[in-house]
């Protein structure tokens, strides 16, 4: 019997991307927006001060597999994490900034985080949360902070380099953890992922291949992306494996900012949903700047208007929708026009959801299970799987969203012969706003406890800017008034502040199909012929 003679058993990690980034990419730039100033630095530097936060880390007595959490925006210091806490073999538990009170709550308990690195500007949110999250031992601070902190140790960041010896260790294991973000995008609590050093490796490389990205050492990556949000979208990691610079935008995402960084730094390649890129090139028509050193845009969160795209690629530009989720790391599929088009023009292509990228397969299936045919036309639920795809969730919750090795990503779509799927609905009448999925169950669940509402049901309808925002339909007890101050603060206590429906429409009655079970088609339809009318829930 013949048997591979390979080195089989060397690891792919984050420290080897490190390594590979420190050998061959010394020089990279790195910039970053602080206080309305770019600074600048090299990746040398950058990996010099990765390394003393990995022994600063190690000497506060987190251990290998223990999570250590981050609270931040797309800054320096956001980056050196990415680098030391996964490089010392602890897990990099990236907190979404954006999550209400209780939501933070879960997220760091659930994950167990003993440590906290957090953007002094950021502390505020933190500060209510805190005396719930017991095991939070240590907030570990940049920049200057605004708010007091009672309970916990907090450190300066910048004294805790200073004072550190570098680590030079290794992971010996590829498939121990590496990374951990939480997922809104399904009912109930967020969902923890858990990414291994292979996953993120492999997932890195997918940005480079041509079928992915294409990113080599002459570009200069814009990271729009959250970083606290599935990994940056791979971007950072990517960047580092590929040698291309890195531009670090902080917390102003608004249209001028982005606007007046492309002008001044010329990055070549971006990412983010499609509000953000529709107000770059508004703002940039304004004011007569040049976007041209952009060569690819991967714009996804939400279905992208193909205006937008057409806009886009006018310019010189390739803008592609992608599709994946957290669960995916996430790159998933790119709608890139393949080289032979199979009789479709481009703009076939672009207006498709996606083709898978290498590494990942992606199938429709029936209600059971039965794997649909690839004609363009046979609807069924999306099923995904790959060596960066989730096979369960931490604490093994969820289970249902997984079938037979294949992840259910609760998209409803086609595929058609080419491989090119087509988003067509969504499973569970999940809303996605401004990139951001909000729960409609969690939504009725809430105004069903408000006291006089009988009933709720919670649709997403059409928005120019944030592609869908949540609308609330409710019905009442005979009799009973409800303001809408009332309906605002029992939501508000629960949820975050763009997850609230910005209107709720009182009905006498609530369609039902044949079933029994709330209408929402039919609502849905009511709304657009101007059925629904309701007041702004301010």
């Amino acid at each position: 019997m013949i048997v591979s003679t390979m080195q089989d058993d060397f690891p792919l990690t984050v420290p080897m991307i490190l390594r590979h980034a420190e050998a061959l990419h010394a020089d990279a730039p790195i910039a970053w927006s602080e206080a309305g100033t770019t600074r600048r630095t090299d990746l040398a530097t950058t990996a010099a001060r990765s390394r003393r936060l990995s022994g600063a880390l190690r000497a506060l007595g987190v251990r290998p597999g223990e999570p250590v959490a981050t609270l931040a925006w797309n800054t320096r210091e956001h980056l050196e994490a990415y680098l030391a806490i996964p490089a010392m073999g602890a897990v990099l538990h990236t907190v979404n900034v954006r999550l209400a009170p209780d939501q933070l709550v879960h997220v760091l308990t659930e994950a167990g985080d003993r440590v906290v690195l957090v953007d002094a500007e950021l502390l505020p949110v933190l500060v209510d949360v805190l005396p719930r999250c017991p095991r939070v031992e240590r907030l570990v601070v940049w920049g200057t902070p605004d708010a007091a902190v009672s309970g916990v140790e907090v450190l300066d960041y910048e004294e805790l380099l200073t004072a550190a010896e570098p680590w030079t260790g290794e992971v010996a294991d590829e498939r121990a953890p590496a990374a951990m973000c939480h997922t809104s995008g399904t009912t109930g609590p967020p969902k923890g992922v858990v990414y291994s050093h292979r996953s993120v490796y492999l997932h890195a490389a997918a940005n480079l291949y041509a079928g992915g990205f294409g990113l080599h050492d002459a570009d200069t990556v814009l990271q729009v992306v959250p970083m606290f949000h599935a990994n940056g979208w791979g971007f950072p990691y990517a960047a580092l494996l590929a040698g291309a610079g890195l531009v670090l935008p902080g917390r102003d995402l608004s249209p001028d900012a982005l606007v007046r960084l492309i002008a001044a730094e010329r990055p070549t390649v971006s990412g983010g949903v499609p509000t953000i890129w529709r107000g770059v090139l508004d703002r940039a028509r304004e004011i007569g700047a040049d976007l041209t050193s952009l060569r690819v845009i991967s714009c996804a969160g939400s279905a992208v208007p193909t205006t937008l795209v057409e806009d886009w690629v006018g310019l010189g530009v390739e803008l592609y929708q992608a599709w994946g989720m957290t669960e995916t790391s996430p790159l998933a599929a790119i709608a890139r026009p393949p080289a032979r088009q199979r009789g479709r023009a481009a703009s076939y292509w672009r207006g498709r959801t996606g083709r898978p990228v290498p590494g990942v397969e992606i199938r429709a299936v029936d209600e059971y299970g039965v794997e649909l045919a690839r004609d363009g036309a046979a609807a069924g639920e999306l099923e995904v799987r790959g060596p960066w795809v989730a096979g369960r969730y931490l604490g093994d919750v969820g289970g249902d969203r997984f079938h037979d090795g294949w992840l259910r990503t609760g998209d409803v779509g086609t595929i058609d012969p080419a491989g090119a799927l087509t988003i067509t609905d969504r499973a569970k009448d999940l809303i996605k706003s401004g990139g951001e999925w909000i729960s409609s169950v969690a939504v009725e669940d809430l105004l069903s406890a408000v006291p006089g509402v009988v009933e709720a049901a919670c649709i997403g309808v059409p928005d120019d800017k944030w592609g869908e925002r949540p609308l609330a339909v409710v019905l009442l007890r005979a009799g009973a008034t409800v303001p809408l101050a009332a309906v605002h603060d029992h939501l508000a206590s629960a949820l975050a502040r763009w997850q609230l429906p910005e209107r709720v429409v009182v009905v006498d009655a609530i369609p039902r199909t044949g079933v029994g079970k709330i209408d929402k088609v039919e609502l849905r339809r009511r709304h657009a012929a101007g059925e629904l009318t309701g007041r702004p829930l301010t």
